[in-house]
């Protein structure tokens, strides 16, 4: 019974966090939909074509990422989930949308908590952005260069093929809701196991020394570890306390949300989109990698920036 009533616990923590991302998504789907029956798919797939060939990827994929920058990842991976089947992707491109999309996604919302915390949009949007290109192109030309992850890619769930008509896409929607749903839950069930086997804690433990690598100052560690594991809403909340209270210098509370931007929640995010069939190596070596290489050099070169170019270009001082 006390296994049940546990598994009855998760399941309803997974509807509740479903009930929020199908707020978003069903809507997305709808306007994804429409997009295809007028035929306006290939049109702005046409738009994003010249970015898209930059990271080696069909137009369409222009389309998934937009979504998922402006809503979502799960937004984002139904459209993947849609569209990706009939382009034959590589493991390869697979790995760089993935990459692109852990970067920079539900940019509405985590930008406006970077800006509470005293970060300013007008940095924090082009930062992310442009990072999730760099890292895209990166990836691109070394898997291309050295060979790697050129076969088929595996996508572990897709879009389940349909007869054309209205009724069988609704139910081929259903059934992609319906593995995010399962995809939300066993991703909870593996959080809180993480926490009961010390895992979360191991893993927080060997990150502290990373992050001193890079620069950022002893009073922003703690909360910069808990974003980046568990999320920017969690770490970017406590930042806001931590600002408030004044015990954060204003230049740690931004490099700390800049490093958040770039990889947060990585468990968590790294299993779901490998989920999509991305390669290790990617989603999490190379976004880790990238992320001390980008942080680093921010941090080198803000520390020599004029407090008055600092506070007029890149942080509130009175959030």
């Amino acid at each position: 019974m006390k296994v049940l009533r546990a598994l009855w616990i998760q399941v309803t923590e997974a509807a509740k966090v479903s009930f929020v991302l199908f707020r978003i998504m069903v809507p997305v789907i709808i306007v994804v939909k429409v997009l295809a029956e007028l035929g306006l798919v290939s049109f702005i797939a046409s738009a994003f074509a010249p970015v898209m060939r930059l990271v080696g990827l069909p137009g369409e994929m222009g389309l998934v990422w937009a979504t998922a920058v402006i809503t979502n990842m799960y937004g984002g991976i139904v459209v993947f989930a849609s569209i990706a089947p009939g382009l034959h992707l590589t493991t390869a491109q697979i790995t760089v949308m993935a990459c692109m999309i852990l970067v920079a996604h539900s940019m509405p919302v985590e930008t406006t908590i970077a800006r509470k915390a005293g970060v300013r949009i007008r940095f924090m949007v082009p930062f992310r952005l442009v990072s999730g290109l760099v890292l895209g192109i990166i990836l691109h030309q070394v898997y291309r260069i050295g060979g790697f992850l050129q076969g088929p890619g595996e996508l572990l769930w897709e879009a389940s093929p349909s007869d054309g008509s209205l009724g069988a896409w609704a139910i081929s929607q259903l059934r992609n809701l319906g593995m995010i749903f399962m995809i939300v839950l066993l991703l909870i069930i593996l959080m809180k196991a993480f926490d009961r086997l010390g895992l979360t804690r191991m893993f927080s433990r060997a990150l502290r020394p990373l992050l001193s690598s890079m620069g950022i100052g002893e009073s922003a560690t703690a909360v910069t570890m808990v974003g980046m594991i568990l999320g920017i809403s969690y770490g970017g909340g406590l930042i806001i306390r931590e600002v408030t209270s004044g015990r954060m210098p204003s230049r740690d509370v931004f490099f700390s949300l800049a490093l958040m931007g770039l990889a947060h929640a990585i468990v968590e995010d790294t299993l779901l989109m490998m989920s999509l069939g991305a390669s290790i190596t990617g989603v999490l070596l190379a976004r880790i990698a990238f992320t001390w290489l980008v942080i680093t050099l921010l941090v080198r070169l803000v520390k020599w920036m004029p407090e008055n170019w600092f506070d007029r270009l890149l942080f509130r001082a009175s959030p």
